[in-house]
């Protein structure tokens, strides 16, 4: 190696961020084990090279004693002062041992460090560019398929996209265009390994961040998600300013923005309801697009009883109790759905003469 071979060293400390010091460092390290490996030997060795020329030399390091009985790992006294007059027992003495064909197995040993260590320190800045990104949503290419994953190209590194994780809607084959959310970044000893998901509520969330610019700005606040990906979803919202309706800010003008939202979910049914203190209220609004007569709340159960219109029941319920079972992951609560007849059998509650709770919330199909 020569002054060429730290040139290019200076280089990679400029383009790649690597330490030349910390790359020579392993350099020498390796060259060390290459060195034991090449000529049979197992004495103690340090390899020096020399930060400006790139000359590299091989020492031997043997313990000065009274009585040798290692010449590999020992000097007698009598011959390290012949070396040095200086030396005593238990100095270290250093014998140059570099051998004449050892610069192309330096070499050889040099380039497979040096290649390591920028495989290692990409690796480094892909993981701390997207472990920030986390529970964030990212674009990426369909590369391939295998009996278990879908493979994206997200540019600089292939992310897996479990088949579990794909909505029963999605279709995805080479090429196209995939949306998704990071579940998790890991660094792995194969490199980053990024792991998404269409099905995760965190997707929806982040859909309307970014089409809702009251969301992004932080005056209106996402406070639930339930959802039953491919299939309906239900999302919970508040607004800090008075004057600003959370619910229509997510449908936008003509529901354009929650219509791209249900387009990018292939058509997933999306109920936007507004977020109250008022749990009764809460409740209500939970179970749209069913209309509800009364909510009477148990605290000690966290449960709330729901009162609906006879004709409401089947649609407060849902098919296969789906209404009632995201409204219940939306809130939170424990729901009980009873018909007004149900209600006047069971708990002698007189049926109502068509009044209905008052509810804020719409229903995207």
């Amino acid at each position: 190696m020569n002054t060429d071979f730290i040139e290019a060293l200076n280089e990679i400390e400029r383009e790649k961020g690597i330490s030349k010091d910390i790359l020579i460092d392993a350099i020498e390290a390796a060259l060390i084990s290459s060195y034991k490996r090449n000529f049979n030997t197992a004495q103690n060795v340090r390899v020096d090279i020399n930060r400006h020329t790139g000359l590299i030399k091989v020492y031997a390091r043997k313990t000065v004693v009274d009585e040798v009985l290692d010449p590999r790992m020992e000097i007698s006294l009598y011959a390290a002062r012949e070396i040095n007059g200086n030396y005593q027992l238990n100095d270290i003495v250093e014998i140059e041992v570099t051998p004449r064909d050892f610069g192309r197995i330096a070499a050889q040993t040099a380039k497979q460090v040096v290649t390591q260590r920028i495989r290692e320190a990409e690796r480094g800045l892909i993981y701390n560019a997207y472990v920030d990104k986390e529970q964030d949503i990212v674009n990426g290419i369909v590369q391939r398929q295998d009996q278990r994953n879908l493979y994206v190209d997200l540019g600089k590194i292939e992310a897996v996209l479990p088949l579990t994780e794909l909505m029963p809607t999605d279709k995805f084959v080479h090429g196209d265009r995939v949306k998704a959310y990071i579940t998790k970044v890991e660094n792995t000893t194969k490199g980053p390994q990024i792991i998404l998901s269409r099905t995760h509520p965190g997707l929806l969330k982040r859909l309307f961040e970014l089409e809702v610019p009251e969301i992004y700005e932080g005056v209106v606040e996402i406070r639930s998600v339930a959802r039953e990906a491919g299939f309906r979803s239900k999302i919970a919202v508040y607004s800090r300013n008075p004057e600003v309706d959370p619910v229509g800010s997510c449908v936008g003008p003509k529901g354009m923005r929650v219509q791209t939202i249900v387009s990018e979910l292939k058509g997933e049914k999306i109920d936007i309801v507004r977020w109250v203190e008022s749990v009764e209220e809460y409740v209500a609004n939970a179970l749209s697009p069913s209309k509800v007569v009364e909510v009477i709340v148990f605290e000690e159960e966290k449960m709330a009883r729901v009162i609906v219109p006879d004709y409401q029941l089947s649609l407060a319920i849902g098919i296969k109790g789906q209404n009632a079972r995201l409204a219940a992951k939306l809130t939170g609560w424990k729901i009980d759905i009873k018909s007004e007849s149900q209600a006047e059998q069971e708990y002698g509650r007189p049926k109502s003469e068509g009044e209905e709770m008052h509810q804020d919330s719409v229903s995207i199909d």
